[in-house]
């Protein structure tokens, strides 16, 4: 317990120490810093003072010609002693208090007074450098817009000779471009005079409206020719081309109204009445944009007539190629329509079948309506052959549309006379079979025929019965139809195949037994199997009796199997 509570002492010892020395190192460290923040302010306050206002001063001196200049010299020259005397004295005052808390150590203060002299300081030194731009504005200006006149004159010297190189292509507008010409001079004039007295107040409008007048010039100089030139040459004579093209095509039966090409004609003359009046008040904002425009417009006409032509061409060649097709169809629909009431009668047609002919006879019926009124626009010149194009082009899209669905009626329709035809072919087939069946049970006079071949004959002849009754009936049912030939053909192949087995079985038996005969004497084995086979032949057992004679000798000839089906098969 002691030693706890020595170890504790000892703790709280050591934390004591380690916060005094935390306290005594942030008490150095603020001091070193309110000491070196308070060296930048003095530093900052001395680097205003030294703003070489009064260097730039003493230049303005030899340049003050006028009035004007030396009041901007003396109202400079009060401004510069404000802030020295006045601003930067509060400033040094600020500096000295500042010092007093550092010193005293009292830093919650110091904070706020710092905050306070930056603000100060940056205020005084925004003033000072602004009243320096000024003044440095007025000593530099000599070459300064000595400089920016230089490169204005030389714009206008080469706005002049492009001019006068292609005088002619300014038309009735040479001797107004010619005055704006003179005018830009007359402001170098102004210029020269102007710095010749020093008088830069004056100095910046005029190289603004030098600049601002050039500009307009250089506009003026590059877009005027080809105003002049689109607006009194390419737009008139492209109109001209228009009404030509538009008067021909229309003599020729082209239904053009609805481009309303007079109308556009008349509005663009005044258009370009209107660019013109611009034009001679030097004004060329937005002319070059609306004669192209108009430019445009009077090519896309063109195209527009190109497509009329060709839509032209198309609709005489698609419009006989359909009417064509739509008589075809017609007549085919209608002779369909005239035996529907035989075909009934003939096959069991559900109502589906009978709904999709009376849908596409309507839909026909549409059709037909819509290609007469196609027709009559056309005859009546109310419509362009661009509209009609796509009417004729949509028309046979639908007729198309239309023929698939009725031929696919019509594919039902020929699917159940193809599986009439077929089942009377399969009946003809399987009454061959049948005939062969019995033929071959005669041929080879067996001494017994079990009766599960009478059954299985029986059978085939009542499924046989039944086709010829499906197909009596009137109307057929093709389904019905189907499914009894695919009976009748079973039951007769499998017959067929009883009656084979049965036939083959036998034969092979017999000669089995034959050949057996010669090995009768000489081994008991063979008479006792002998005797087995008759009996199972008489009674019917072909195949069992085939399989006892075959194992009678086989003992004697292993390959005598073989050779009994070589023997039947030849």
């Amino acid at each position: 317990m002691q030693d706890q509570l020595v170890i504790v002492g000892a703790g709280v010892i050591v934390s004591f120490i380690l916060l005094l020395i935390t306290l005594y190192l942030k008490k150095r460290f603020e001091a070193s810093f309110y000491k070196k923040k308070l060296k930048e302010l003095e530093v900052e306050r001395n680097q205003v003072a030294s703003t070489p206002v009064l260097l730039e001063l003493s230049k303005v001196e030899p340049i003050i010609k006028n009035d004007k200049m030396e009041e901007k010299y003396s109202e400079w020259q009060d401004r510069f002693e404000f802030i020295r005397q006045k601003r930067l004295s509060v400033i040094d005052d600020m500096i000295i208090d500042l010092d007093v808390y550092v010193e005293k150590k009292d830093y919650k203060s110091c904070g706020y007074r710092i905050a306070k002299t930056e603000i100060e300081l940056y205020k005084v030194r925004e003033a000072a450098e602004h009243l320096l731009e000024q003044i440095k504005d007025v000593t530099s200006s000599e070459e300064k817009y000595r400089a920016i006149v230089t490169k204005l004159k030389t714009r206008y010297r080469n706005l002049n000779r492009e001019f006068q190189e292609h005088k002619e292509l300014y038309g009735f507008m040479q001797e107004s471009v010619e005055m704006q010409l003179e005018n830009i001079e007359k402001r170098f004039l102004d210029f020269e005079k102007v710095m010749e007295v020093n008088d830069y107040s004056e100095v910046i409008p005029i190289c603004k409206a030098l600049d601002n007048m050039i500009d307009h010039m250089e506009i003026l100089i590059q877009e005027l020719p080809d105003v002049l030139l689109m607006s009194q040459t390419i737009i008139p004579n492209r109109m001209k081309e228009v009404e030509t093209t538009y008067k021909d095509m229309v003599e020729k039966g082209f239904v053009l109204d609805y481009l309303n090409i007079d109308y556009n004609i008349d509005e663009s003359k005044k258009n370009i009445e209107r660019i013109l009046d611009k034009v001679k008040m030097i004004n060329l904002e937005g002319c070059m944009f609306d004669l192209k425009t108009m430019l445009e417009y009077y090519d896309s006409l063109f195209i527009d007539f190109e497509k009329e032509r060709l839509s032209r061409k198309v609709y005489e060649e698609v419009s006989g190629d359909f009417s064509k097709r739509l008589d075809k169809t017609n007549k085919l629909v209608q002779d369909v329509y005239d035996q529907l009431d035989d075909i009934k009668k003939m096959y069991d047609l559900n109502d589906e079948d009978i709904n999709v002919i009376h849908e596409v006879n309507k839909i026909l019926v549409v059709i037909n309506d819509d290609y007469k009124k196609m027709i009559q626009k056309e005859e009546a010149k109310s419509c362009p052959y661009s509209m009609l194009s796509e009417e004729v082009e949509s028309l046979t899209n639908r007729l198309a549309t239309m023929e698939d669905d009725f031929d696919n009626a019509l594919r039902s329709l020929g699917n159940m006379y193809d599986d009439e035809v077929r089942a009377r072919e399969q009946l003809e087939e399987i009454q061959g079979f049948l005939k062969n069946c019995k033929n071959k049970i005669r041929s080879y006079k067996l001494p017994v025929v079990t009766d599960n071949y009478f059954v299985q004959l029986n059978e085939a002849n009542d499924a046989i019965l039944e086709v010829i009754k499906e197909l009596e009936k009137k109307p057929i049912v093709i389904k019905t139809l189907n499914t009894r030939v695919d009976t009748a053909r079973d039951l007769v192949l499998k017959l067929y195949n009883t009656t084979n087995d049965m036939v083959r079985n036998a034969k092979l038996a017999e000669y089995a037994m034959v050949y057996a005969n010669r090995y009768r004497s000489s081994y008991e084995e063979v008479e006792q199997s002998l005797c087995d086979a008759e009996e199972k032949f008489n009674k019917g057992h072909y195949r069992e009796s085939l399989e006892i004679s075959v194992k009678s000798t086989s003992f004697v000839d292993e390959n005598i199997y073989r050779k009994l089906k070589d023997l039947y098969e030849k």
